[in-house]
């Protein structure tokens, strides 16, 4: 990298490399290891040698370092700030959490839990369908529940109570089915600021909802009759049900119009920017562990799917540092390049695993039962905008997808080589694996080779936002998020004091006007998320998540003016186009502002930033 942060210089070679400012003051408020790091290079000599410490050649851990120091890969902040220190933390970025038990022993054991987990550094998604509706009796004890929501202010306190003892924001995610009887409650829990804050908020909503919305019938919500004292006339419905491998008696609390319903979902999410959604049947679906699991819940911002006690351990590979001659007619994408460097990122990933610390036994055994990975991308608008495309187009969609096809297939391929070399993951089922749609939809040599040799990772790809880590890229465009702004201030926390504001400049931006000149005015076909319509994020997503076999970190902002009708019509056509969940942010949104226009005037910034 240059002084602005270039990876390579016009000619497509590696550039000297010169930490950049906000790189250098990331890596000092984030990842720097008192008495070990002093320059960024060597953290992550020091992450090279911590996760090469499961591999049996010691020729490993130099093949780690050129990789993180060759600035295409970036592990996640987890990884960065843990690996190789003597802190007893975990690798991981984020967890869900067991199912919660009804019971106030089970609540309050899911809560310790939850805070030992966040104590020593994951996020947290925790799925509270599980707990009575307020009002109901329980049957063993007579006592009458206050519902999941409240609950929820219980953990909301904890996270709080701990992020003061942490340089790290605490990040949770809560879930509940869009048939609890507590919905509405659930879904207005945040409307007015200042409730909940630690929480993002996700609604379970159903094919079988879907299907009501679309014919404008009457929806049935439902609580597990066997946890209820109820009476017992009432209809009984068979849904699956969270902590269930199969159908559970339900008892009918009440019947609700179901586009009402929805409505009122989309109407908060217009509002505030919450509750986003999971197409929690269209997750299961497509899950490649069908055949073991079913998913309730997501990590902090909703890129993995997982099951109880699952963990994401993330990567990003640094697309802007894959282009050659940016900015010219030459530009190119250099697709060897990427599938090489997602090669070796599984292989260190898969190793985390093994060297990583987990909070609770059985996030532990969960990993290394399924080896999931969650490797990703950032950097994608910068890229695209270096090879003279611009973030809404057709073209651009067509460029992205063949970048995340080709990941997709590199990384599986090397999985395929790692089980050849260390075994399958145990809990590799290889005939109903094949029999996943993302798994069948893979090319026929890859599919061969897997029933062959088996493959290392249940899971390899998911999105995720990567605020952090492409700042410490330069500042990169986050994730798969087009550029925020061409210039603007961001807000980090620190530990020791107020919220520090950083001066940014997007990282593609600062490369055009090194090469250029700073008059020469901005690229051609730089387009932002403050001018681009909401329908192009959507297209994005729905272009790349055929190549990922988790889920997408993804928000859409929503423009001033932008009517409720159009946000529904989004969300509708979100669940039409196959898609696992959707975000939105909406315009003037008092949740989650971190970042600031370079007018100096409040902006919408990008919901679920892990800063």
């Amino acid at each position: 990298m240059t002084s602005h942060g270039q990876i390579q210089d016009s000619t497509g070679k590696p550039a000297s490399h010169t930490w950049p400012p906000i790189s250098q003051r990331i890596w000092e408020l984030r990842y720097r290891q008192e008495g070990s790091d002093a320059t960024p290079d060597d953290t992550f000599r020091r992450v090279a040698r911590a996760v090469a410490q499961a591999e049996s050649d010691p020729d490993w851990a130099g093949r780690f370092e050129a990789l993180l120091l060759g600035h295409r890969f970036l592990p996640g902040g987890r990884i960065l700030a843990g690996a190789g220190t003597s802190r007893r933390v975990t690798l991981f970025n984020c967890f869900v959490m067991g199912v919660v038990e009804d019971s106030m022993e089970g609540i309050f054991s899911a809560l310790q839990e939850g805070a030992i987990t966040m104590q020593q550094g994951g996020g947290v998604g925790t799925d509270f369908s599980t707990l009575r509706p307020r009002g109901a009796r329980a049957r063993a004890t007579g006592q009458v529940a206050t519902g999941p929501v409240s609950f929820m202010r219980v953990w909301d306190t904890m996270c709080a109570t701990l992020q003061n003892t942490s340089e790290r924001r605490g990040a949770m995610m809560a879930t509940l089915r869009c048939d609890h009887p507590d919905i509405e409650e659930y879904i207005d829990a945040k409307r007015g600021g200042g409730a909940l804050a630690s929480f993002n908020l996700s609604v379970q909503v159903s094919d079988e909802f879907m299907a009501a919305v679309a014919a404008d019938r009457d929806f049935a919500l439902v609580f597990p009759a066997d946890g209820l004292d109820d009476e017992k006339s009432a209809p009984v419905e068979m849904r699956a049900w969270t902590g269930s491998t199969a159908p559970v008696a339900c008892r009918v609390w009440r019947r609700v119009r179901a586009r009402e319903l929805w409505q009122r979902i989309v109407r908060a999410a217009y509002e505030s920017g919450e509750p986003g959604v999971v197409f929690v049947d269209r997750v299961n679906q497509w899950n490649n562990l069908w055949y073991r699991e079913r998913i309730t819940a997501t990590n902090p911002c909703g890129e993995l799917p997982l099951p109880p006690y699952g963990a994401c351990n993330l990567g990003s590979l640094v697309l802007p540092g894959f282009v050659r001659e940016p900015f010219t007619p030459r530009a190119a994408f250099d697709f060897d390049a990427l599938a090489a460097s997602a090669a070796l990122a599984v292989r260190f990933l898969d190793d985390v695993i093994d060297v990583s610390h987990f909070p609770l036994p059985e996030q532990a055994a969960e990993a290394r039962a399924t080896r999931r990975l969650g490797l990703g991308v950032t950097g994608l608008a910068d890229a695209l905008l270096m090879l003279g495309k611009s973030y809404d187009s057709g073209d651009a969609r067509q460029a992205a997808a063949a970048i995340m096809r080709t990941l997709a297939h590199a990384a599986y391929r090397a999985s395929i080589d790692l089980a050849r070399e260390r075994g399958p993951f145990p809990a590799l089922d290889t005939d109903r694996f094949l029999l996943s749609p993302f798994v069948a939809a893979l090319p026929e040599h890859l599919q061969l080779l897997i029933r062959s040799d088996g493959i290392r990772n249940g899971h390899l790809l998911a999105v995720a936002p990567a605020g952090t880590i492409s700042l410490l890229a330069g500042n990169v465009s986050s994730g798969i998020e087009p550029i925020f702004r061409p210039r603007y201030q961001r807000l980090v926390q620190r530990l020791d004091g107020p919220p520090e504001t950083l001066e940014l400049t997007d990282y593609a931006v600062a490369l055009w006007e090194s090469l250029a000149g700073f008059d020469a005015g901005p690229p051609a076909a730089l387009v932002d998320a403050s001018t681009m319509a909401p329908e192009a994020h959507l297209a994005m997503q729905a272009a790349l998540q055929p190549y990922v076999d988790a889920a997408i970190s993804k928000t859409v902002n929503l423009p001033a003016g932008y009517t409720f009708e159009g946000v529904l019509a989004l969300f509708e056509r979100a669940h039409a186009a196959g898609l696992k969940g959707l975000t939105v942010f909406p315009a003037n949104s008092p949740m989650g502002r971190v970042l600031v226009a370079d007018s100096g005037a409040a902006c919408d910034g990008i919901a679920c930033q892990l800063l």
